[in-house]
């Protein structure tokens, strides 16, 4: 950028701040006005910016670590040439967001040849910024189940939004999203990272990882401490010719894991309700109502009561999230 080009830009920042009195209508609109210069500058123009001058401040969303070491020398000998995307920062006119482009930021951020990072600035917001993440990381490769289900409990965790927006925004259902909390919380962020992404281990089997560690009471640091080994062999297997050759010692640690855990005990089938028959509904071993089966259907019996009444007003998007989960079982 040059220095002509900074000035500019740093009087539209300045001009564009909100100070502590309320400026007066004819201001606000000459400032709208700057900020949609601003903007219009910012999307046709591919700046030079100072790395250290970006934060990244991102939920992660992929597992397993890239090295940028032979990117850099890349980008050393032929140069950038895909521009990174950022934000402005909403509080210092000087910084920006990272919106994607990681492993090029890092990658000259840790060069001695080269200075400035290429950079398209966008005007988003956090959710839009959110979105173009995962398109773009989309676009390279998927990311897997355990990716997925653990990008969803930062996010929800973090405050970005409840599950039915983290749902929208990852184009899936929400009992998708509230299964893969579930599984997340089971088997721990600590040991999902030391096993991987685990492409190719679909929710089924996370699934049962999960419901074998609650059942076993099994300790996780031991279980990362085996994922860690398999990890730890696939890295000299490069090295050592007797070695077998590994293409993704995820996988294998996810089934080294398994195996420590052991296979859960499989649930007991229910027995089939006899036709017309009436079964009991329970919370905490208080009765609430009962269900009955015909051969005409199934129905349920709540009584009175407040509960009865939030069940009624939501019947239709409970019976939308069932339905949608006993979909996603049969898929799988």
């Amino acid at each position: 950028m040059t220095d002509q080009k900074k000035r500019r830009m740093s009087m539209l920042d300045g001009l564009t701040s909100t100070g502590s009195a309320a400026p007066p209508p004819s201001m606000m609109g000459a400032n709208r006005a700057l900020r949609s210069a601003r903007d219009a500058v910012d999307s046709h123009h591919v700046w030079e910016l100072d790395p250290s001058a970006i934060e990244d401040a991102r939920i992660a969303d992929r597992l397993d670590p890239e090295d940028v070491a032979d990117l850099r020398d890349a980008i050393e000998e032929n140069g950038q040439a895909v521009p990174i995307l950022v934000r402005r920062h909403p509080s210092e006119p000087e910084r920006y967001l990272l919106v994607y482009g990681r492993r090029r930021l890092e990658a000259i951020r840790s060069s001695d040849k080269v200075q400035k990072v290429r950079a398209l600035v966008a005007s988003l917001d956090e959710t839009a910024a959110l979105r173009s993440q995962i398109s773009e990381n989309m676009a390279r490769r998927d990311l897997s189940f355990i990716e997925k289900a653990l990008f969803a409990q930062s996010l929800v965790e973090s405050g970005f939004g409840t599950q039915a927006k983290v749902a929208e925004v990852l184009t899936v259902t929400k009992s998708a999203i509230s299964m893969g909390i579930a599984v997340a919380e089971s088997v721990g962020r600590e040991l999902a990272a030391a096993i991987g992404a685990a492409h190719g281990i679909g929710r089924p089997r996370w699934e049962a990882l999960a419901q074998a560690i609650d059942a076993s009471g099994i300790d996780r640091e031991h279980l990362a401490e085996i994922a860690g080994e398999v990890h730890d062999r696939a890295a000299v297997a490069p090295f050592d010719p007797a070695a077998p050759q590994v293409e993704d010692p995820s996988v294998l640690a996810f089934d080294a894991v398994m195996k420590a855990v052991g296979t859960p005990p499989a649930p007991k089938r229910a027995a089939p309700a006899a036709k017309g028959g009436t079964r009991a509904l329970a919370v905490d071993g208080k009765r609430i109502g009962s269900l009955r089966r015909t051969s005409k259907g199934v129905s349920i019996d709540l009584g009175g009561g407040a509960f009865a009444d939030w069940v009624e007003a939501e019947a239709p998007g409970l019976v939308r999230e069932l339905h949608a989960r006993w979909k996603a079982r049969a898929e799988d």
